[in-house]
């Protein structure tokens, strides 16, 4: 039999080699774990780093535009050729919606764009108000989204209620005239439970989710205020199914909905943001996703198609939720993400499956009308994708067999707000008072009318057909963009390329603020 003494050696040795085999399994582990590391994407400061200054100076223009679009009695006015205007809106109702924005160059209040308007303000805000904040704007977009979610309170004065718009858009465009000097009659519009809108209640629970996380930290009452509408908005919305093309055909002339599914996702995803409340999440996913969501086919986003919003919105709580969330739910995330990374890499130029909805020069071109309000959204999509992988530390973005970097994207959304500031074929900057080459001839009445000339509804044409530049440059204005030869025609009456929107301002505030700097997203917007 061994000694004691022999065993006590064999032990020791045995614990030796343990302690050695040890060492070795957690140097192999530290050293995978560096290599790991080192293939993520390089961590993106917490705070906005160096400011584009350019960027900067479009973001500072291109915000003036909604003081130049506001109704109502106007506080701290900066635009010196716009008054007060609109102050009867709504008082054949017995209601003040004398704010709110109107819509384009005409005087109309269209209440689905204008929500579509705040809610891309609020999204702004809640990813880069810190970038916003370093170049001193986000008071005034925060001022500007207060303006139109004051008019939407008042325009929801009960649960299943909400007026939508504002002026009769025939007898509108019978007119040219400044704002301040109207006399037609404006009749307002509704939806409710015999005449359902679930696009427009949607868009406006949308909005009022989104802004009352804007507004939660600096005005707590206000921002309840705005999620008790929203509850109420998207329960109206979603009970009384119904298209407000149907029920208020005239619409279809001027913002025709192609349908309401994609408004239902967007503002469930929205309430699920603002609340926390899961079945808003089950609602995205178990309930409803098969039906609307459309998974694995991307689409275009815009005023009327939310889907693409909504997949890169949901993407975010696949990226950072810290919550406990079924794998059911879970799948359904998984699939919205897939298909926001579909949109994506249909954006990027070189990929495989890029789209072919492309000028020559690589601006995004889809339609004749407004052609940038599609490169702006598309750019804002793809930046602030770009984020989202950076700040979770994702490395690639597989797009059919190619691998993409975050700053591949970045790349796309910088070269279409590029174009947009003048790098183009036309070499002109479609953000008027941006740059010394910009249009001078913009569709917009306020704009092209003096503001000492005495004009009513009709005699006010002349200014529409004359021969000289605007006498008011409406700074800010994004217009609406080149053909897809890439010419611009500067003329007045040319309303598919020469007239601004509100929200498609809004897009182009949001794009602004993304690349204004490089910083982390917050993981969460509550």
């Amino acid at each position: 039999m061994e000694s004691k003494q022999e065993k006590r050696k064999g032990w020791c040795w045995w614990i030796l080699v343990l302690a050695i085999a040890a060492m070795v399994v957690a140097s192999a582990i530290l050293t995978i774990w560096n290599n790991f590391r080192h293939s993520k994407v390089s961590s993106v400061p917490d705070r906005p780093g160096k400011i584009a200054e350019n960027y900067a100076e479009a973001l500072k223009i291109a915000i003036q535009f909604f003081n130049i679009q506001k109704s109502g009695k106007l506080v701290s006015n900066k635009i010196a050729w716009r008054g007060d205007s609109g102050l009867e809106d709504g008082c054949e109702e017995k209601i003040d919606l004398s704010k709110g924005m109107y819509d384009a160059g005409d005087h109309m209040k269209f209440g689905f764009p204008m929500a579509f308007t705040a809610t891309m303000l609020s999204w702004a805000i809640l990813e880069y108000g810190d970038h916003m904040k370093a170049v001193k704007q986000l008071s005034n977009a925060q001022a500007s989204l207060k303006w139109i979610t004051d008019y939407l309170i008042n325009a929801h004065p009960s649960p299943n209620l909400l007026y939508i718009q504002v002026g009769d858009p025939d007898l509108d465009h019978e007119c040219w005239e400044r704002p301040e000097a109207m006399t037609e009659k404006r009749p307002v519009s509704q939806v409710n439970i015999s005449f359902p809108g679930t696009e427009v209640a949607a868009e406006t629970a949308a909005a009022m989710a989104s802004a009352s996380l804007v507004f939660k930290k600096i005005n707590s009452s206000y921002s309840n205020l705005l999620l008790k509408h929203a509850r109420e908005l998207f329960s109206f919305a979603d009970t009384y199914r119904g298209s407000y093309s149907v029920s208020i055909s005239q619409l279809q002339s001027y913002y025709n909905s192609t349908g309401y599914g994609d408004e239902l996702l967007w503002a469930a995803s929205w309430l699920f943001h603002a609340t926390q409340d899961e079945s808003y999440l089950r609602y995205v996913t178990l309930q409803n996703g098969d039906t609307f969501a459309n998974w694995g086919t991307p689409t275009w986003f815009c005023w009327d198609n939310k889907l693409a919003g909504t997949q890169v919105l949901l993407s975010r709580v696949n990226f950072f939720n810290t919550t406990e969330i079924s794998d059911e739910e879970n799948i359904g995330l998984q699939m919205y993400r897939k298909t926001a990374e579909a949109v994506i890499c249909g954006l990027l130029p070189d990929s495989p499956t890029a789209t072919s909805s492309r000028t020559d020069s690589g601006l995004i071109w889809v339609t004749e009308w407004n052609p940038l309000q599609h490169a702006v959204a598309s750019a804002f999509l793809a930046v602030i994708y770009s984020d989202y992988m950076l700040t979770s530390n994702t490395d690639t973005l597989y797009c059919s067999g190619k691998y993409y970097k975050p700053a591949d994207l970045r790349k796309f959304a910088i070269s279409q707000v590029e174009y947009v500031l003048g790098n183009n074929p036309m070499n002109m900057s479609y953000v008027v008072g941006y740059g010394s080459n910009y249009p001078e001839y913009v569709h917009h009445r306020g704009a092209s009318i003096p503001v000492d000339a005495e004009s009513g509804c009709h005699n006010g044409f002349k200014w529409l057909v004359s021969l000289d530049p605007n006498p008011n440059i409406a700074v800010g204005a994004l217009v609406g963009g080149p053909f897809l030869n890439e010419t611009y025609i500067d003329d007045r009456n040319n309303t598919k390329q020469g007239e601004p929107t509100t929200y498609n301002n809004a897009l182009l505030v949001a794009l602004l603020s993304a690349l204004l700097t490089t910083s982390s997203v917050v993981s969460s917007f509550a």
